[in-house]
């Protein structure tokens, strides 16, 4: 997807585990599993331009309101003008870390989201990051071989504004099921 790159920013013990793997073309790297991931980390991945005509399509196609069609309606809304619809910018965060981190991880999904927060709205032109912080982590209860990494997730306009907040676990494979935590 155009405009994505890797991680810009990196803070924590494992941001080596964490973000190296699979960052080098041409390597195989193996996926980085729950025991990479520790309380603390953070990383940013992005930036992404969000543009009129994508708000304008996500908008048509899934949440047709005034707000995220058309200048001068939105205009009338508590909006005060053009934005995304807050589904397209959870969207675009999902899309932002797939690219970023998930996918270079054993990543079984997730069971749910805990939150979302819409703060500030999503302007057409604006150059979005996400910032994901690792809240916390614990192995599984059910299954050994599985371990949960909390997220905050957040939505950053070029100012470091937080557009939005998404809390969620994701279920990631143990390298060692059932070893120590």
């Amino acid at each position: 997807m155009a405009g994505l790159v890797p991680a810009i920013s990196l803070r924590g013990p494992k941001r080596d585990a964490w973000h190296k793997a699979g960052r080098d073309k041409g390597k195989a790297m193996s996926k980085r599993h729950w025991e990479d991931f520790e309380a603390g980390s953070v990383a940013v991945y992005g930036p992404r331009l969000v543009t009129r005509e994508e708000i304008v399509a996500f908008a048509a196609e899934f949440d047709p309101q005034p707000m995220h069609l058309d200048e001068a309606a939105a205009g009338a809304t508590l909006l005060g003008g053009l934005a995304a619809s807050g589904w397209h910018s959870c969207c675009l965060l999902m899309r932002m870390i797939a690219d970023g981190f998930v996918n270079e991880t054993s990543s079984m999904g997730a069971p749910g989201v805990d939150e979302v927060r819409w703060l500030k709205p999503l302007r057409p032109g604006t150059r979005v990051r996400v910032r994901a912080t690792v809240v916390g982590t614990r192995a599984s209860n059910s299954r050994p071989d599985v371990g949960f990494v909390n997220f905050l997730f957040e939505l950053l306009d070029e100012q470091d504004n937080v557009l939005i907040t998404l809390t969620s676990p994701l279920m990631l494979r143990r390298r060692a099921a059932g070893a120590a935590a």
